[in-house]
């Protein structure tokens, strides 16, 4: 089966904007798969871009050091783990999209102290599956008016 060229993960997440999108005639290749091999670093650098944050607090929320992520940048892909932890705060910041209804209060909401994560910013306590679904949770309190 012949591939195309693999859409960003990271964007996918985002609620679509209102604009004509022009339907790929390849196949694309499932997240699954995409994550078993690796994200390629430029997934690690538009979520950076997204959150507005430096790239060395993204690498602590992903769980590389410093020197990982230079390996990294090097080989130009992350890993499995990796991938999945880059996908897991792309679900988050467009589902705070949705939710708050802009990129910029998504942002804010994801990077200040919140008393229902236990005071600390949604986006630190996310650095674990079972945290990000409570944010998940939270937002979707949010969402129906139930604080």
């Amino acid at each position: 089966m012949k591939y195309g060229v693999e859409p960003p993960v990271v964007e996918s997440f985002l609620p679509e904007v209102e604009e004509d999108r022009v339907m790929e005639t390849m196949v694309e290749v499932p997240l699954v798969d995409r994550l078993r091999a690796g994200l390629p670093m430029g997934e690690f650098s538009t979520l950076q871009r997204l959150l507005e944050i430096p790239e060395e607090e993204l690498a602590r929320l992903v769980g590389i050091s410093a020197a990982t992520l230079h390996r990294r940048k090097c080989a130009g892909h992350l890993e499995t783990p990796e991938s999945e932890r880059v996908v897991r705060f792309a679900r988050l910041f467009g589902l705070a999209m949705e939710v708050l209804e802009s990129e910029g209060a998504a942002r804010e909401w994801l990077k200040s102290q919140n008393a229902a994560t236990a005071g600390e910013a949604p986006l630190s306590y996310a650095d674990t599956e079972f945290g990000a679904r409570e944010v998940e949770h939270v937002l979707g309190r949010l969402d129906h008016g139930v604080f």
